[in-house]
């Protein structure tokens, strides 16, 4: 996607309706359950965003760009995705199976050695560990420990229960740093990633929040929505840059296997199906069965303040959104969120 894509509408057109510009009025997404001649209501699902702290609207489908808004600021402008930053641990590991590094099922203990002697910990594979339902704690949201603190930490039960938290994500990052020093690479985890996945996806990164030198899995990044959408469409696109595979195709579709703990949950990357079970009882994350059962598939990244990158691949669809004020809407301030009620406007 070009870096300079010119596809912006003027706000004071959005916000009346008028839909008019390059005809956008006039592109229906690809019909799946609705009336041949439904479009997607770009107005009002950017209102929706806008009255909700909303800075960035973006929707692509393929490689082209139906939708920009900007609210405040520009395209230009990076905004931090909170905890939209972990479901780059899921694409990392499709990296790392790949590569050969490591896979899904293996223990965690074999990188961890220290593990090795606790029964519960022994347990964890990669897979459990990415899927929140080994039994490592959950963590300060927010406050990420260090790798080593993370790892250190005792787990706060038994695999099999949805446990939501930073530590898994963190454990993870050293897991990887020993994986790559195992195989003789500098132990840089975001210098790797960008290398391996960023790059080559084209995702330029505004910052990234580390810990000890290493950067923080749960949460940090700050990319702009442009760039956001980049790495959304290599996911979509399997991993796959210029023919060739840079993701195991396998991996890549474990990240959006529901786990046994949370039908709404794979690895890394939430899945907005019945059954989700939502990170807290007063997340803004909408678990309401009946509204779910109306969408198709959309695989999603979510941080605080309603920070979204979704993925609908039956649509070859993704849509960015990103917002300010996350303290505000972490404190139940501002208008309430639902992601089926704005999906609904564009997909249903």
């Amino acid at each position: 996607m070009s870096k300079d894509h010119p596809m912006r509408l003027d706000r004071r057109a959005l916000l009346t309706g008028s839909l008019v510009t390059a005809g956008l009025s006039a592109i229906p997404f690809p019909a799946v359950s609705r009336p041949a001649e439904a479009v997607a209501d770009f107005a009002a699902a950017a209102r929706y965003s806008a009255e909700r702290s909303g800075v960035s609207l973006l929707v692509m489908q393929g490689r082209e760009t139906l939708f920009e808004d900007y609210p405040r600021g520009g395209p230009e402008r990076f905004y931090e995705l909170a905890s939209g930053t972990k479901s780059f641990s899921g694409i990392m590991a499709a990296a790392l199976v790949q590569d050969g590094l490591l896979t899904l099922d293996e223990a965690c203990a074999d990188t961890l050695t220290e593990w090795r002697a606790d029964a519960v910990k022994r347990t964890a594979t990669i897979r459990s560990l990415l899927s929140l339902e080994s039994g490592a704690g959950g963590g300060a949201i927010g406050r990420p420990d260090t790798y080593a603190g993370s790892v250190a930490a005792p787990f706060a039960g038994p695999a099999g229960t949805f446990r939501y938290g930073p530590a898994p994500f963190q454990i993870f990052g050293e897991i990887v740093r020993r994986k790559l020093i195992a195989a003789g690479l500098d132990d840089d985890v975001l210098g790797w990633m960008q290398s391996r996945i960023l790059e080559p996806a084209g995702v330029s990164i505004g910052n990234w929040r580390r810990r000890d030198g290493q950067p923080t899995l749960p949460s940090g990044a700050q990319l702009t929505a442009r760039d956001w959408a980049r790495f959304g469409r290599f996911v979509l696109d399997g991993g796959i840059v210029d023919g060739q595979a840079r993701l195991d195709a396998a991996a890549l579709a474990d990240n959006f296997q529901p786990s046994a703990a949370n039908p709404g949950y794979g690895m890394s990357w939430w899945l907005l199906r019945p059954g989700l079970i939502p990170p807290a009882p007063t997340s803004r994350i909408d678990a309401a069965p009946d509204k779910l059962a109306r969408l198709p598939d959309v695989r999603m990244a979510a941080g605080a303040g309603n920070q979204r990158l979704y993925l609908v691949p039956e649509r070859d669809l993704l849509i960015v959104r990103q917002a300010d004020g996350i303290l505000r809407q972490a404190r139940g301030q501002g208008l309430s969120w639902s992601d089926a009620d704005f999906l609904s406007l564009l997909l249903l």
